[in-house]
């Protein structure tokens, strides 16, 4: 947390997630890591997109009842394949059925991400959707990639960042970060709709 003499605001992550704690890291800014304690089971008949729109401000909005005083960000990512969720496979077995299901197929990855001031009044929110097609993949191409990798934390079970990118025949999206689990230049944009400008801040930082 900023110490009160510090020329950064209070910005805080709603979440545990590494990825997300990684992305971040790459405005530069410093922020606090919050676990959001939000129930993420879907809604009966909720659609994948309002699934992760729903609980990415969920989470902003549960470490923000706590932190009033700070810029809180809440992301949530859930796959799409053909108006099914996609979620995080847990376990080997899973993962294997999520893979053997996508192979030669386009889904959607949907990621939402919102930013909640409560101090100023402010929560907004955006959803940045991914388009992905899977390679025709043998049982054993499977086999191999979950072995060296194990992505049992990732939502549709690839970590497209490292070598999940060999699973793939093409990834689309407006916001190249958004695939990982956090979209950078909507966070960006909804940090600056809430008041805190990240070019600004670092800028007054090297001046203070």
């Amino acid at each position: 947390m900023p110490s009160p003499s510090s020329p950064y605001p209070a910005l805080v992550l709603g979440s545990t997630s590494r990825y997300r704690r990684e992305l971040l890291e790459r405005l530069r800014l410093p922020f606090d890591v919050v676990s959001p304690q939000v129930d993420e089971t879907p809604l009966p008949g909720e659609a994948p997109a309002a699934l992760a729109a729903r609980l990415a401000l969920a989470k902003a909005q549960a470490v923000a009842a706590q932190r009033p005083d700070a810029w809180v960000i809440g992301s949530d990512q859930v796959a799409d394949l053909d108006g099914t969720p996609i979620g995080k496979p847990g376990t080997h077995a899973r993962a294997v059925e999520q893979l053997r299901s996508m192979r030669g197929r386009e889904l959607v990855v949907q990621t939402g991400v919102a930013v909640v001031h409560a101090a100023g009044g402010y929560a907004g929110q955006r959803l940045v959707p991914v388009q992905v097609r899977m390679r025709e993949l043998s049982d054993a191409d499977i086999e191999t990639y979950l072995r060296l990798e194990q992505p049992y934390d990732c939502a549709g079970s690839a970590k497209s960042e490292t070598l999940g990118i060999a699973l793939l025949e093409h990834i689309r999206s407006d916001d190249p970060t958004a695939l990982v689990g956090l979209p950078l230049i909507a966070t960006c944009a909804l940090l600056r709709e809430a008041g805190l400008d990240p070019l600004r801040v670092l800028a007054a930082g090297l001046d203070a």
